[in-house]
């Protein structure tokens, strides 16, 4: 039976780690793994077969850091590697007479994609499909994707996997303990995403040993239609005389590998510190079982990176992203300027959007080029769902490639050829869509023939393999001024299209009052009935107390809002919001400076050099950077730390302090003040490690704070760190290490400086390191991230 046949039906089982076999062997801390494949091939050919006879039924190639990036430090190129890769694999199942499948593995590329860091979505698809054509060509069975901590680098990943392959394409993504990736990703938005990507199988590797990743894989096994993958660390790594070793048996590890098979789980392998005892183990016991029955939790859902959305009540979207009306959002449109765009955006979610519909059609700009950076920007900085708003196919297609997470498309209608230009798109992406009952001959007259169009739009995503926790129908909102019996049929549709054919339903609220004095009470009266109805998802303004005031209370009266929670502290929050507001009315307190704050918190990043300009007006900057800016990365330093908002928006509220410095910058130069810096700090990744992610986010937040800061790159030899240090008279280091291989380097790196520049602090910081690490390695500070890298610094700068 061929591997996709037996998915999901029979259990099987992939091999464990390479990198840390290859380290027991004799591999040099700092070594690159991939080279071996063309130097040893013997060698890994010999693990390959190890893992063979140990009953694994799909070999991982030795290529999870063979991209363009990392390869750059080595002699050899992508596609040498990549081919001896697979053909030593496919060598060791020729010579072992066993069956199994050779799986290309592809792991992180090694740099943050925007908007966190500067490698592109386009940039990181092309090395991804670098990787997937040579693969393919030398003869890979599956693509494995696996390690990944940015959903965005999954999706990357993925579609150039599905566009230039026809194979089964696997995914895993590294969680922590808290069930979230380094990025601030959820599990759910991890199976929307892929799902929606149409991968074969989707799961957990690496991170933590089985028993901590357990609760995690529960989740997965309990919300995935998809079979689950896990391949598990032996658990963390300590540190023995001087060594990383991992401490977990095949027994420990079995354990909960077992009762997760007994849970669903359908393949199973290892990660770091596994090895051929470990896969044995598993196969004895489990290989060709049959895979558990469970029972799914279907949902309809849609998400970004950190935050999913339930479509099983009554959810908010924003309209106020739309340029009908509306002449300063139309000036800013033409005039590119994003920021504009933004405070509307920040503004709707403050006033309590679930969803945000983006609507930029206007017709002298290039509007699938607007949308792309539209939502490339409001992924920065906010991390609710988005809806696509746009007639044009060519656009709904490039946001949705672009988006980051699981989208809703606005819209669609029963016309064929819109259906048939829009729909395969949704599928392909994954997205959720909205149909409208209009088509060649208009909106029809009677609830009858809205429902009638209803129902061949859900019938027609059927045939594209949309289903329907998928479709949302928006019955359309007709104007009482000109239309009033079609008010009334349109509540009759909406009836209709929930109760028979059982799909979320959408209304633009505010249409039914054009043309009528008194606006407001007629859009809350059409709200209040249409909720009545089944309304799921009203389009109105949520800057509208009264509107949202009317949700809220139906969420209480159709028993969605259990206790009346949510009821009671909106209209708390908004009776403290409507004090606060007249307070500073009433004392004409000029804004601007606290705004300075809010700004910064929001990441508007023009805006923060606009009013850091009229700041100086009357305080110095020396007084900006500790009045306002320091506060309010510390504001943004503390929500991260409470997981209110994750990795994208903590580095977005950086770069936009650095906005405001460029302006004190300026400042200082032209009058000759004196330096804002508030020390030099050195920062280096040791050498042999190619990676310096978390280096980057550490840099970037420690400049935002006023610090200087040298950057020796990645991969840095000790000579060169040492000279750094010395030549700049440096109080505080600051050195990365991602590889278990390469941590050695790390402490040697430390040695050279306590001998050349004892007085020098040495902060330590990156995936493989603890504070125990840290401590045994005889560095001065652990910086589990970036937040403690700045109070490090402030420790030994005394402020």
């Amino acid at each position: 039976m061929e591997l996709k046949d037996r998915l999901g039906k029979e259990v099987i089982i992939f091999d464990g780690a390479m990198g840390t076999v290859l380290q027991q062997r004799g591999l040099k801390a700092g070594d690159v793994p991939e080279k071996l494949n063309i130097e040893k091939s013997k060698e890994i050919i010999d693990i390959h077969k190890s893992y063979l006879k140990a009953g694994a039924e799909i070999l991982t190639t030795n290529t999870f850091g063979a991209n363009a990036l990392k390869m750059e430090e080595i002699d050899y190129s992508v596609e040498e590697v990549i081919a001896a890769g697979v053909e030593n694999a496919k060598a060791a199942v020729m010579e072992s007479g066993l069956e199994a499948a050779v799986a290309l593995d592809m792991g992180p590329l090694g740099e943050l994609l925007e908007p966190m860091g500067s490698l592109t979505f386009d940039e990181a698809y092309n090395l991804y499909q670098q990787q997937v054509l040579v693969g393919v060509e030398y003869g890979a069975d599956l693509i494995h994707i696996e390690t990944i901590a940015d959903l965005y680098e999954a999706r990357a990943a993925v579609l150039a996997a599905k566009e230039n392959s026809n194979l089964p394409v696997f995914c895993t993504l590294t969680f922590e303990e808290d069930g979230r990736t380094f990025t601030g990703g959820s599990i759910r938005s991890m199976i929307s995403v892929l799902e929606g990507l149409g991968v074969d199988g989707l799961g957990l590797n690496c991170s933590l040993g089985p028993e901590k990743l357990e609760p995690l894989v529960e989740e997965v096994l309990k919300y995935s239609e998809t079979p689950v993958i896990l391949q598990a660390n032996a658990g963390l790594p300590v540190v023995e005389d001087g060594e990383t070793v991992f401490k977990i048996t095949p027994e420990e590890y079995f354990k909960p590998i077992s009762r997760l098979y007994e849970k669903g789980l359908a393949v199973i392998g290892g990660c770091c510190g596994t090895n051929e005892d470990f896969i044995s183990l598993i196969a004895e016991n489990l290989k060709n079982k049959k895979v558990k029955n469970r029972t799914v939790t279907s949902e309809s859902l849609v998400c970004s990176p950190s935050q999913y959305l339930k479509l099983d009540g009554i959810n908010v979207v924003g309209e106020r992203i739309n340029p009908t009306g509306k002449a300063a959002f139309k000036q800013a449109l033409r005039n590119g300027d994003l920021d504009h765009i933004l405070k509307v955006a920040v503004e709707e979610v403050d006033a309590g959007a679930d969803i945000l519909d983006v609507n930029l059609g206007l017709p002298d700009i290039d509007e699938k080029e607007m949308m792309v950076k539209v939502i490339k920007e409001l992924q920065g900085i906010l991390d609710i769902p988005l809806q696509i708003d746009s007639s044009d196919p060519e656009v709904i297609e490039d946001a949705l490639r672009y988006y980051n997470g699981t989208a809703i498309v606005n819209s669609v209608n029963g016309e064929m050829k819109v259906l048939e230009n829009t729909l395969p798109a949704v599928k392909k992406y994954g997205a959720a869509v909205i149909g409208l009952t209009m088509d060649d001959n208009g909106i029809p007259d009677t609830a009858a023939g809205r429902y009638k169009i209803a129902e061949r739009i859900v019938k027609k995503g059927a045939e594209y393999g949309i289903s329907r926790d998928k479709i949302i129908i928006d019955c359309l909102t007709l104007t009482a001024s000109a239309q009033q019996e079609g008010v009334k049929e349109t509540l009759k549709a909406l009836k209709m299209v929930r109760e028979k054919l059982g799909v979320k339903t959408t209304l633009g609220v505010s249409n039914v009052s054009f043309g009528l004095p008194a606006r407001p009470v007629l859009n809350r009266t059409f709200l209040s009935m249409a909720l009545y109805q089944g309304l799921n998802l009203p389009i109105i303004d949520p800057n509208d107390q009264e509107m949202m005031a009317a949700v809220k209370a139906a969420a209480v009266l159709n028993n969605l809002d259990q206790g009346a929670a949510q009821y009671i502290e909106y209209m708390a929050e908004n009776e403290s919001d409507n004090d606060s507001k007249a307070a500073a009315e009433n004392s004409g307190e000029n804004n601007s400076k606290a705004d300075l704050k809010t700004v910064i918190v929001k990441g508007l990043k023009t805006e923060a050099g606009r009013l850091t300009e009229e700041i100086l007006q009357e305080k110095d900057a020396l007084e900006i950077v500790n009045d306002y800016l320091i506060p309010a990365l510390d504001t943004v330093g503390e929500r991260y730390e409470k997981g209110e908002i994750f990795l994208p928006q903590l580095v977005q509220s950086a770069e936009t302090v650095k906005e405001a410095f460029a302006v004190l910058k300026a400042e200082m130069a032209r009058t000759g003040g004196r330096d804002i810096s508030k020390g030099k700090i050195v920062m280096a990744t040791v050498k042999g490690d190619v990676h310096d992610i978390g280096k980057n986010i550490v840099k970037t937040v420690l400049e935002n704070y006023g610090y200087q800061i040298i950057d020796l790159g990645r991969n840095v030899n000790i000579k060169e760190v040492v000279k750094a240090v010395k030549e700049n008279e440096i109080k505080l280091l600051g050195l990365s290490a991602l590889m278990t291989t390469t941590v050695k380097n790390m402490e040697k790196t430390i040695k050279a400086v306590r001998e050349a520049a004892p007085a020098t602090k040495i902060m330590v910081g990156g995936a493989v390191l603890t504070a125990d690490y840290a401590e045994m390695i005889e560095a001065d500070y652990y910086a589990r991230d970036a937040k403690e890298a700045v109070e490090i610094a402030k420790k030994i700068f005394k402020e």
